[in-house]
């Protein structure tokens, strides 16, 4: 049921989608990037991999806050919805539960592991971060299909979980363009130009899949005047990965001039592309079943709820931004003065 008035009530499950998007928008982004740095660990040498897992040490733990968040919301504020989606995605939340684990373990043990011991911790950070990505894919996938589970449903959520990969390996690797210099930066370099294909080719099966899911999608996006309105949207994304494309091509630049440009353009494909999927959703949390306010808590819980996030998120927003000033500029190696 969509409301036709417009009162406190009738907004406060507006309010609280937006905080659930925000906080999942962060966690893809923030997580994302040192997902992406454990995806490529294989590729580095045993050196470079010390500095890789370096320049996310500070943060790769506060980022997983975000989804714990982001998920807290959802079972808060719109249980019928948590019950609904985490049943119908039970499996993919079993294996990425069992890769953040792996990554945590990995993290924490190949810092004190013996030198023969490090090349298992480090193939298990790999293996936890690459089963997180395909899983989280698999998962966004099923979403827009609305956990329709077809042969041709699954093959899309494959496809999907492929693109996020390489868009979190995108993420992963800019994240190193910034953070490192010489010859690591090189390679990081190397590396983002060959996820950049596979990266454009999931954002683009995305965005064609998503209107045919529904008549309800395709109208939204395709009726005037809202086409002309959004076409902003493909036309700006496309021009990123074109400039990404070409940018790469000469980077690094004298004096690492716009080292931090391939992130912030990788950024910018992520918000886009969730900008693009919460239009295409709203105002439902399952396609065409299931509306935010046919999920929503009752009126009197929400309002406790939202006096409990006016407090907790801008305390995480604050930490997250103190945490990355501190260590803010290039990942260097720990020394004593």
């Amino acid at each position: 049921m969509i409301p036709t008035e417009l009162t406190f009530e009738t907004l406060l499950p507006v309010v609280f989608v937006g905080l659930m998007a925000i906080a999942m928008l962060a966690y893809v982004i923030l997580d994302g990037y040192d997902l992406g740095v454990g995806i490529l660990l294989p590729l580095a040498t045993d050196e470079q991999k010390d500095k890789m897992i370096d320049s996310i040490g500070p943060f790769w733990d506060a980022n997983e806050t975000w989804l714990v968040l982001g998920v807290g919301i959802l079972l808060v504020a719109f249980p019928a919805a948590h019950g609904m989606i985490l049943g119908a995605l039970y499996l993919p939340v079993a294996f990425m539960l069992i890769g953040l684990t792996l990554r945590g373990v990995s993290f924490d043990f190949r810092v004190k592991a013996h030198d023969d011991h490090k090349p298992i911790w480090n193939a298990l950070f790999f293996a936890g971060s690459l089963l997180s990505s395909l899983s989280q894919g698999v998962m966004l996938g099923l979403f827009i299909v609305g956990f329709d589970t077809s042969l041709a449903s699954i093959v899309f959520s494959l496809f999907v979980a492929l693109g996020l990969a390489a868009g979190y390996t995108m993420l992963g690797a800019s994240w190193l363009i910034m953070k490192t210099e010489d010859r690591l930066q090189r390679h990081a370099v190397f590396w983002m130009r060959g996820a950049l294909l596979m990266a454009a080719l999931g954002v683009l099966i995305i965005s064609a899949a998503t209107p045919m899911v529904s008549t309800r999608v395709f109208d939204k996006w395709f009726s005037f005047p809202n086409i002309v309105l959004l076409a902003p949207i493909p036309l700006i994304t496309t021009a990123i990965f074109i400039s990404l494309e070409r940018l790469l091509k000469v980077m690094p630049l004298p004096n690492d001039r716009l080292c931090w440009a391939p992130f912030a353009g990788t950024v910018g494909i992520f918000v886009l592309a969730f900008y693009g999927l919460g239009y295409s959703m709203f105002p439902y949390l399952v396609v065409d079943k299931l509306t935010i306010w046919d999920a929503a808590s009752a009126t009197e819980a929400l309002k406790i709820v939202l006096a409990g996030a006016i407090v907790v998120m801008p305390s995480i927003m604050a930490y997250t931004v103190f945490s990355y000033r501190v260590f803010w500029g290039k990942s260097r190696e720990l020394t004593y003065i």
